[in-house]
């Protein structure tokens, strides 16, 4: 029996953790001698106020979700996917290779076409490390950070040497064709009457991302698979006793991971910049191990969390740019969320697990003393 309640599990330990991390960085805003409560009002305004910051900041939610989304299946099988990064450039390529060299009748085809591309890159460069542990046992946390840095030479090498057009000096591809744009939040609210900043990157890859994290519901909790993904998760002796092939969860669930990982360049490189340049995953693919761990592995936790990531990547960049406080301050103040709702999750899960097992102590019925 669990001691917490899972209500409590989900929702009162990250709010505990969020709390102390907003403390702890109250108290650094105060040391460099500006005001916290004014910083928090600015961070709410410029992510929250207006539809141009709730647009910026949904884009970086999406970005988020896709990548938190990658992280948490691997969880569930006990795999710590940290090649995000790496898996989401190779989208970014897949997605500029079906906009560029795929004449497109019109965007919602071009979209289904680089969800499938993206997925499929992602999908192959998750797969190698997948393969490499359940063949060689090579452990996947090396060999995903390994193929970050082999992806981002990789596409270095592609942009500069294959993909860029003639006569143009950065490494980014040329502009995808106007057919393959997607609608923003903007054009999609404007036929209900809803204004929606037009300048804001928000775009319909954040549809695709909330139906991404309902299918990855389904898959964990209501498919055989995602009972053996789980199953291998919680014990692999008793998987393979069950029947379940250690080898085969693992390429499954990574591949899938990969896929998610890489469906993220839908957002950012076909949605917002409309090509491929060098930098264009801005580490969302380590944010998403973050979203992961606050959203506790579950898909509406993921939604929520990157909501949250959303908001204080938002904020950040309105805090950094009218205050003094430094951008660099704005990445502590990330990390220290990370750090409370994940590598000290303990901190908080510990004395509220005794609170709640000293009260149902007492709440438990005493025995009855027989009578001499």
């Amino acid at each position: 029996m669990d001691v917490m309640p899972k209500w409590a599990e989900v929702i009162l330990v990250p709010l505990i953790s969020l709390l102390l991390a907003a403390i702890l960085s109250a108290l650094v805003i105060l040391a460099i001698g500006e005001d916290p409560v004014a910083a928090v009002k600015l961070m709410v305004t410029g992510a929250l106020g207006s539809t141009y910051g709730w647009g910026y900041t949904l884009y970086y939610a999406t970005n988020f979700m896709f990548t938190g989304l990658a992280v948490a299946i691997a969880f569930h099988a006990r795999l710590f996917n940290i090649g995000g990064e790496g898996q989401a450039m190779l989208g970014g390529l897949g997605v500029a290779l079906a906009c560029l060299y795929i004449p497109w009748p019109h965007w919602t085809l071009a979209l289904l076409g680089a969800i499938v591309m993206a997925a499929l890159f992602g999908a192959f460069w998750a797969a190698i490390p997948a393969w490499l542990q359940a063949k060689r046992g090579s452990h996947i946390v090396i060999t995903t950070i390994m193929f970050n840095f082999i992806a981002a030479s990789l596409l270095n090498y592609v942009l500069v040497n294959l993909l860029r057009p003639k006569g143009q000096m950065d490494p980014a591809t040329a502009r995808f064709p106007d057919v393959v744009h997607l609608p923003t939040l903007h054009e999609l609210l404007a036929p209900f009457g809803i204004a929606f900043s037009k300048s804001a990157p928000a775009n319909v890859s954040l549809l695709v991302a909330v139906l991404a994290c309902f299918l990855l519901w389904v898959l964990i909790w209501r498919t055989r698979l995602g009972y053996e993904i789980r199953a291998y998760g919680h014990s692999e002796s008793a998987a393979k006793y069950a029947g379940i092939s250690p080898t085969r969860i693992i390429m499954i669930t990574m591949i899938i991971s990969g896929a998610l990982a890489g469906m993220m360049a839908i957002n950012n490189v076909m949605g917002e910049a409309e090509r491929l340049v060098l930098n264009s995953t801005e580490g969302a693919g380590f944010i998403g191990i973050a979203v992961a761990l606050m959203g506790r592995s579950h898909p509406l936790g993921v939604f929520i969390a990157a909501i949250l990531f959303g908001f204080l990547y938002q904020g950040g960049a309105e805090l950094a740019l009218w205050t003094s406080i430094p951008r660099e301050l704005i990445v502590v103040i990330q990390a220290l969320v990370i750090l409370f709702t994940g590598a000290l999750d303990n901190m908080v899960r510990m004395p509220l697990e005794k609170i709640f097992l000293a009260r149902r102590r007492r709440q438990a019925p005493k025995p009855e003393r027989k009578e001499a």
